[in-house]
């Protein structure tokens, strides 16, 4: 079976196994998907799911206010950090309105290109593939790529 054939079957097994996949962070709009997705990071979906009503009640956070708040998630003191200076972007330079653009959200505090993935997928419907270590580890399993 060549590459291309690899990957055909690979994405038709997964399109009959999963033909709708859901959303497992609780949002309501691209911006609360992408502070759950950054929040996600070393935390399970549930406690993210379980802390974002508490974060996003709030209207306006100091940096210190928003990680007493993301404690529970783990690493909050960077966490905190990007929420608060990506947030201040956003305000400042886009509007409050997140952009549906992959090179304006890498540039964000906090942001590298699996979250930007999954905002503009999930958020904007744009077709990307969120990278992960688990896609690492199965493409290398499936020999579509070597592992690096």
């Amino acid at each position: 079976m060549t590459k291309r054939e690899k990957v055909e079957y690979v994405i038709k097994s997964l399109e009959d196994l999963y033909p709708e996949t859901p959303i497992p962070l609780d949002h309501k709009d691209p911006y609360t998907l992408l502070i759950a997705v950054l929040l996600s990071a070393q935390c399970t979906d549930e406690r993210v799911n379980k802390i974002t009503p508490l974060l996003f009640e709030k209207a306006k956070l100091s940096q210190e206010e928003i990680q007493a708040i993301i404690r529970p998630c783990g690493l909050s003191p960077m966490k905190s950090k990007g929420i608060y200076g990506l947030s201040r972007i956003l305000i400042n330079d886009y509007n409050g309105e997140v952009p549906a653009d992959f090179k304006a959200l890498e540039a964000l505090p906090a942001v590298g290109h699996k979250t930007a993935s999954v905002v503009m997928s999930q958020g904007f419907g744009f077709p990307a593939f969120p990278v992960d270590t688990h896609i690492h580890r199965l493409m290398f399993r499936w020999n579509l790529s070597n592992g690096k």
